[in-house]
């Protein structure tokens, strides 16, 4: 799965937002839903706002049942997640 990285702060653990659109069962309209899945960064060499690929392993701790796989691509220096796209931040 490929997902943007909302938060760095933990020691080699990222929280990534993997954001899709759903069919609303009885009105129809597409409505944006979200997910937020706790990943293992070994290295801690991902960031917030990069766009990630990860993958399923074993569980890691309560929360962590997901690894990184590889960086798809870095964010801008200054960058913000806001329901899973990237916004750019005035300095």
């Amino acid at each position: 799965m490929i997902g943007m990285v909302d938060r760095d702060v933990q020691d080699r653990t990222r929280r990534v937002v993997i954001s899709y659109s759903a069919r609303h069962p009885r009105y129809g309209k597409y409505v944006r839903r979200r997910t937020m899945l706790q990943v293992h960064d070994e290295t801690n060499d991902s960031h917030t706002g990069d766009r990630v690929e990860i993958a399923e392993c074993r569980p890691l701790s309560r929360t962590k049942r997901w690894t990184l796989v590889r960086i798809v691509e870095r964010a801008p220096v200054k960058a913000e997640v806001v329901y899973g796209e990237t916004v750019k931040v005035k300095e």
